[in-house]
């Protein structure tokens, strides 16, 4: 009631580069939509990073002409039929510009570390935190040490950005009378490209550690030694 509803269209798009295109849709409805824009998150297996971008931008520049009714519905339509024209218009920019494929998806690849102050509902904000890293295709830990949270995740930066826009505007914990309440204890301590030492992670894991040295093994395990040594040692203080 305070900030709108977020959710998750997928659609497929066929005959198109004679591959059948999965479209991943993420759309936030602020409060006074459709007064005001939806946000739009866009991911695909077979379109690289620029490409998702595209998608995105001309699926705002047609809302924008819906702009005070309702707008999805159209939306999804208008992605089906002209998908193949915005993939062309997309491959002959990134021709001129010289951009591989491999380069561009590259570029997308971020890591965010979080430290939360507490949860008071564990077991539904963990499982809140599992879905959203499983729709936005992140992955990294959720981790516990005595009372110190992290959340580690790495992905395509776009999907970094929305996963924080979910995590600062939803209701995911409960306040001290049990009150469904947003998370205002949560400090970013690093947001950065992944480098080519990092380790990527293949999963989101929760895990929990009995002591530091036990979770400085999984940060350096996955090449993250300085970003252990920065960042946690001071929460102990």
């Amino acid at each position: 009631e305070t900030h709108g509803i977020t959710f998750r269209i997928q659609i497929t798009v066929k005959e198109l580069l004679d591959t059948d295109v999965v479209l991943k849709l993420l759309f936030h409805l602020p409060v006074n939509y459709p007064s005001t824009l939806p946000n739009i998150s866009v991911s695909s297996d077979q379109l690289t990073r620029a490409q998702c971008m595209d998608v995105k931008d001309k699926l705002l520049e047609q809302a924008k002409k819906h702009l005070s009714e309702p707008m999805v519905h159209d939306l999804i339509l208008w992605i089906q039929q002209h998908l193949k024209y915005v993939i062309k218009q997309s491959a002959t920019v990134c021709n001129e510009s010289t951009l591989s494929k491999g380069t561009s998806t590259e570029d997308g690849i971020w890591m965010l570390l979080l430290h939360l102050d507490h949860m008071r509902a564990k077991a539904k904000y963990v499982k809140t935190v599992e879905k959203w890293a499983s729709d936005l295709m992140l992955t990294g830990r959720l981790m516990f040490m005595g009372k110190i949270i992290l959340i580690l995740l790495q992905g395509d930066r776009s999907n970094i950005k929305e996963y924080l826009v979910l995590q600062k505007t939803s209701k995911v914990d409960v306040d001290s009378s049990g009150k469904k309440c947003k998370e205002k204890m949560i400090s970013v301590l690093c947001e950065t490209k992944v480098q080519s030492q990092h380790k990527r992670f293949q999963t989101f894991e929760v895990k929990e550690y009995s002591a530091l040295d036990e979770l400085q093994r999984e940060f350096e395990a996955a090449g993250l030694t300085t970003l252990f040594s920065e960042f946690v040692p001071p929460l102990l203080k």
